[in-house]
């Protein structure tokens, strides 16, 4: 557990794993809910039990390269069929249907069956030319010439054109647009900053060259052009080409009736609760196999008994705590990845000026002496928190780059390492005098800290307590606040309102396949929640994607500083690393998850026409 654990901090975070166990016993005891659901009619049920189920160590402990990222096939693909797909949610998904405007993770779980990117990546996050559109780049690096397949077309039958991935272009510019996609991806395009301040018609550095060409220019050659820093999802100009910029976000376009060029389409929405989809027969990689997907939206505590009864044939995601009870779920197949993502604690050190579309830091934040934020890292066992909440498959987290990009995290950066006696002595060092229970400000003043959380599965409050709990261990008086997923993100600055009340929030990251950190900490990224800006801070930035960081090697020593330097800032502090686990029912065939696998959504088939259901 860690060395210098004072008996404050020990006995806080063995009562909560008591009170932790005694909650999951209760959850999980007869397959995740408290009352049983009866197999669907006709239901078949799988005759012996699984064998996919990664075992654990010794030590109660799994680890994610254990997992498969590629379900195994199992009989004979039926021609059509239907599957029913869970998203994980105890909140409804917002509907913001589009990918140019969309921002939270549920609605890309939804996006992903009807619509895509006109490019594709493959397992180092390189883009291919294997996708809807092939690309051509200029000696020297800064001009990309595209070309559109004839066969990509808008569900509707109108073909998808350049025009309308510059309309996309010139949308994310407009000075009205309400989206979070407008950062320095876009400023480095030639003339974007112009055609953004209202004094260019057009982007002088994009080009329709014919109806299914586009040429665009950047200011600055940069290596991530090539892993994420293209923008390549089109918008329907026949669509939206005549609709007032500030109102398309929350048109019935985006969120009642939308479209794309995927494989399925929108047959039908309840909104936020469920979409059903059919096959788009003139999708541009072939038709589907199958007839039909059914979205529905599942709460976290009834995810086992989903599965086990057929209800949902996969998931988006399974609570990994729910992971050792159920792993030899024997209806399903349990599929896993190290996930691009991580949960962290983040700290308010400014706000979001929405005029000038940059953070804009506040000195005189609450949260603003480094010291505190160190102290507080200090105060938390993070190492613990992932054994013993989610049994190894999540794991201690170190910088703001994770292991899924392993080129570029530093695994020899160790972070901020558990010592709450370190702790109270850096605060005692920096002024924060205990006054009875709780410490003060230097000045004498009052401290009482404001840290949110998002409601989720079972763990999710507990684990929010027991931070609170840390940081009570070191003098520090902070009250919690549960919030769901949707306000949650609206009160950190999701729309550019950054609630005041707000000190400190819990929150992850599910980051891109380009390396680049500045879409989450730059200037001029809305993502950057923190509200954290330096100049070190930005020359890091711009370096990791200077022409000088086309050579790897350079690039890796950049992004080494850099993390080190958000280790000695502490705007936010990384808690845990994440592995991505889905079970899929035995009757899937062709799916995967994860990055450059080659298999597509069209491809997913079934060898039944009924789910198999879990035998006890």
């Amino acid at each position: 557990m860690g060395k210098g654990k004072g008996k404050g901090t020990k006995y806080v975070f063995v009562s909560l794993m008591l009170v932790l166990a005694l909650m999951l016993g209760a959850c999980t005891s007869n397959g995740g809910s408290g009352a049983a659901e009866s197999a669907s009619p006709g239901a078949s049920a799988e005759p012996a039990a699984s064998a996919s189920a990664a075992p654990a160590e010794d030590d109660g402990l799994y680890s994610i390269e254990d997992f498969n990222k590629v379900k195994i096939n199992e009989g004979t693909a039926l021609k059509g069929g239907s599957v029913t797909y869970g998203l994980v949610s105890d909140t409804p998904f917002e509907g913001t249907l589009n990918y140019n405007f969309y921002s939270g993770n549920p609605d890309a779980m939804v996006l992903q069956w009807f619509d895509e990117g006109l490019l594709t990546w493959d397992a180092n996050y390189v883009y291919t030319n294997d996708g809807a559109a092939t690309y051509e780049v200029s000696e020297d690096g800064r001009t990309f010439t595209f070309t559109i397949r004839d066969n990509v077309n808008w569900q509707d039958g109108e073909p998808v054109t350049a025009e309308d991935w510059l309309f996309a272009h010139e949308i994310i510019g407009n000075k009205a647009y309400d989206g979070p996609r407008y950062d320095s991806n876009f400023t480095n395009i030639e003339g974007m900053e112009e055609f953004h301040a209202g004094k260019a018609k057009t982007i002088s550095g994009i080009k329709v060259l014919s109806e299914k060409q586009l040429q665009i220019t950047y200011i600055q050659s940069t290596p991530s052009l090539l892993t994420g820093g293209v923008w390549n999802y089109p918008l329907a100009k026949h669509i939206f080409g005549d609709m007032d910029v500030a109102k398309i976000s929350a048109s019935k376009e985006v969120r009642e009736k939308p479209i794309g060029f995927g494989p399925f389409k929108v047959k039908s929405i309840v909104p936020g609760e469920s979409v059903v989809f059919e096959k788009n027969t003139d999708y541009w990689r072939g038709e589907p196999a199958l007839d039909e997907v059914v979205l529905k939206v599942i709460n976290p505590t009834t995810v086992v008994q989903q599965l086990e009864s057929g209800g949902v044939d996969l998931v988006d995601s399974f609570p990994v705590d729910q992971y050792p009870d159920n792993a030899g779920m024997s209806n399903v197949e349990f599929l896993g990845t190290i996930d691009r993502a991580y949960t962290y604690v983040g700290f308010k050190l400014g706000t979001w000026d929405k005029e000038a579309k940059v953070v804009k830091p506040n000195d005189k934040a609450k949260m603003g002496d480094v010291n505190l934020r160190k102290a507080m890292w200090q105060a938390v066992d993070n190492d613990a928190v992932g054994k013993k909440f989610y049994h190894g498959l999540r794991w201690n987290a170190t910088t703001l780059i994770p292991p899924s990009h392993p080129e570029f995290h530093d695994s020899t950066n160790k972070g901020v390492t558990y010592d709450p006696e370190a702790a109270k002595k850096l605060l005692d060092d920096a002024g924060y005098k205990l006054n009875g229970e709780f410490r003060t400000n230097p000045d004498g003043s009052e401290l009482v800290i404001n840290f949110i959380s998002m409601t989720g599965g079972d763990i999710a409050e507990p684990l929010a307590r027991y931070y609170v709990q840390s940081w009570a261990a070191i003098g520090l008086n902070v009250n919690l606040e549960m919030v769901e997923f949707n306000s949650f993100y609206d009160r950190v600055g999701n729309n550019g309102d950054d609630d005041p009340a707000v000190d400190v929030y819990q929150a992850a990251w599910s980051v891109g396949i380009d390396v680049d950190p500045a879409g989450l900490y730059g200037k001029d990224a809305i993502y950057n929640f923190p509200r954290f800006e330096t100049e070190e801070n930005s020359r890091l930035l711009a370096e990791g994607v200077s022409e000088k960081a086309f050579d790897v090697e350079v690039r890796k020593g950049i992004y080494k500083e850099w993390q080190q330097y958000m280790v000695d800032q502490v705007p936010v502090f990384p808690t845990l690393y994440r592995s991505e686990l889905v079970p899929v029912n035995k009757r899937i065939m062709n799916y995967a998850i994860g990055d450059g696998t080659g298999i597509y959504l069209h491809q997913l088939a079934v060898s039944q026409d009924k789910p198999f259901v879990a035998v006890k």
